[in-house]
């Protein structure tokens, strides 16, 4: 038998195409690994973790 490594999986080592937002707490400009839709808020790393340590 005969294995192969890699291929498949999906996973991409690349570096993520960021996108550039307005953090909707701070209004502090930051990057986001996503396109914003405008339909959700969008939060910069430190109001981010501060609402995730906060239980929201």
């Amino acid at each position: 038998m005969v294995y192969q490594q890699g291929g498949g999986g999906g996973y991409d080592r690349r570096p993520r195409e960021m996108h550039k937002a307005v953090c909707s707490d701070c209004n502090k400009e930051c990057e986001v690994p996503f396109k914003p839709s405008g339909d959700r808020p969008i939060y910069c790393k430190e109001c981010y973790s501060k609402r995730k340590d906060s239980g929201r």
